[in-house]
């Protein structure tokens, strides 16, 4: 089985959202269901038909959250070191072009959040990253052209 590398707090993430799924999502549908079964003709329920279609999307988040969480390998970001890029690393760069700086934490498949500034460790930009280090420039492909990264400094842990 395929282990994928994640962070603690992004760990935390996925139990959380798999513990409310079943805990509080998945009994609210199944008297959603229950409630919309006393209305009458399920051929022509809407409520039912949207409460199904519902319980549908939270059974198949389940058991795709159960798959990630048993495959995860946890990586602690604070007890790794050194003066090169790798997973958990966070990351300041400055686009060359713009000259505009930046700051990503290189994270797990599952819990990237670029608005939070967590970079996937398998986007473009990540992959040309790993293993570069202070002073290095990096190209990516991006729609508009290639763009270039000058990286100002590698930190780990929080």
């Amino acid at each position: 089985m395929q282990k994928f590398p994640m962070t603690a707090p992004g760990l935390k993430q996925l139990e959380d959202e798999l513990r409310n799924l079943k805990s509080v999502e998945r009994p609210a549908v199944i008297r959603a269901i229950a409630e919309a079964r006393t209305h009458g003709d399920l051929s022509e329920n809407a409520e039912y038909h949207a409460a199904r279609e519902r319980q549908s999307f939270i059974e198949g988040r389940i058991a795709e959250l159960e798959e990630i969480v048993s495959s995860v390998e946890v990586i602690d970001p604070s007890t790794l070191s050194g003066e090169h890029v790798k997973f958990g690393a966070h990351v300041w760069l400055m686009d060359e072009e713009t000259e505009k700086e930046a700051t990503y934490q290189i994270v797990g498949v599952h819990e990237a959040d670029i608005k939070s500034a967590r970079l996937s460790i398998s986007s473009p930009l990540a992959k040309a990253l790993i293993g570069k280090k202070v002073g290095d420039t990096v190209s990516v492909p991006a729609p508009g052209g290639d763009r270039s990264y000058e990286i100002l400094g590698v930190r780990f842990g929080h």
